[in-house]
């Protein structure tokens, strides 16, 4: 049995998720490389401490570079800050060991690209951590588009809604700052939907806005939604929004993906199902039906043997640990690398500047 010594960047929420996502994949998927989690860093020597202790770890590191360098770290998760994923990222890869990021990959489509550079000159494992779109359903919903289940795609409508920065007040740094505005933030999940689902984008329009300028007391800098148009590269057209001020959505990454024979119908907040429709048989029977996930759905069994019974949130993490471990074994790219995710910050970086320009712009520019 092979091991391999995992090291954390960050112990907050999506540390934390990684951690426990590392500590459990080799058991639910019965992975040929075991993880081991060998060291943890905080933003303080004190936080990494709490960290560890609190996670499992073997030991805390003093700080992002102690860890990089540790050599018992010999693969690293990234779960820190954006501002700092090329940093840590350079550092790692320059070691030659394997680097999962959590998305975005930085702050700019400069980052990304820096960051695709110093992967492909490694030659090693690399994985940016896009979980929502690695729910057994919509990994399902990806395998019938492809396979012809809905005819030739046509429409696509995207979004990512949640009300978190409406219904509380969050630290000011959320409401300062391009990438930690909506389409620096949250946008990136269904622009990565898009790719999945449809392929790349041709070109696109957009729309960007600062819905409340001060919210409790604070001066909000940056965009609290994005509207977008796409046209894909396969001729299909699109729309895709994004808000973090949409009342009552909590987890409203939603698409409906539309075929000359039929539709594909999916929300997060009810991740276990997919709505299908499909244009054959009785038509007095014709309508959508709810394909509960199940078996003999991507990545449903090794969480559970009975169907309907379901998923959440920290499986999607598990899925993707046991992702990037095929990855370093098997010495193959898992999608989405650095590659894809380079792509999702060219689509951002022509959203800013089609909606500079009110008019339309190509992400293949960037």
């Amino acid at each position: 049995m092979a091991e391999i010594g995992i090291g954390i960047v960050g112990g907050g929420y999506m540390g934390k998720s990684h951690a426990a996502a590392f500590a459990a994949v080799g058991t639910l998927f019965e992975t040929a490389l075991k993880p081991r989690l060998v060291a943890i860093c905080g933003s303080s020597p004190e936080s990494g401490a709490r960290h560890a202790a609190a996670f499992g770890v073997r030991r805390a590191a003093a700080d992002w570079q102690a860890l990089v360098a540790d050599p018992e770290v010999e693969a690293v998760v990234i779960a820190a800050p954006q501002g700092v994923h090329r940093e840590i990222a350079e550092a790692a890869l320059a070691l030659g060991k394997p680097v999962l990021c959590e998305k975005p990959m930085g702050t700019s489509a400069d980052d990304a690209r820096a960051m695709v550079t110093a992967a492909e000159r490694a030659g090693v494992a690399n994985m940016v951590a896009y979980n929502y779109i690695r729910t057994p359903a919509s990994q399902f919903a990806r395998r019938l588009i492809a396979g012809g289940a809905i005819g030739r795609v046509h429409h696509a409508r995207i979004e990512h809604t949640e009300d978190f920065h409406l219904t509380s007040i969050l630290p000011p740094w959320r409401s300062r700052g391009a990438a930690n505005g909506c389409l620096g933030d949250l946008a990136p999940h269904p622009i990565n939907a898009a790719l999945a689902l449809m392929g790349p984008i041709a070109e696109l329009s957009a729309v960007i806005e600062t819905v409340f300028p001060e919210r409790g007391g604070v001066r909000v800098e940056n965009d609290d939604q994005v509207q977008l148009t796409l046209r894909f590269e396969s001729g299909a057209l699109g729309t895709l929004f994004a808000s973090r001020v949409a009342s009552g959505r909590k987890m409203g990454y939603a698409y409906e993906i539309t075929g000359e024979t039929g539709m594909i119908r999916f929300d997060q907040e009810d991740q276990n199902a997919l709505w299908l429709y499909q244009e054959d048989g009785d038509a007095g029977l014709a309508g959508f039906r709810k394909i509960l996930t199940g078996p003999a759905h991507p990545d449903y069994e090794a969480f559970c043997m009975g169907p309907g019974h379901g998923t959440g949130f920290h499986d999607q993490i598990v899925i993707e640990a046991k992702d990037f471990l095929t990855a370093i074994e098997a010495g193959q790219p898992v999608w989405p690398t650095f590659a894809d995710g380079l792509e999702v910050h060219r689509v951002i970086a022509a959203a800013r500047a089609a909606a500079a320009s009110r008019g339309w712009a190509r992400p293949d520019a960037f």
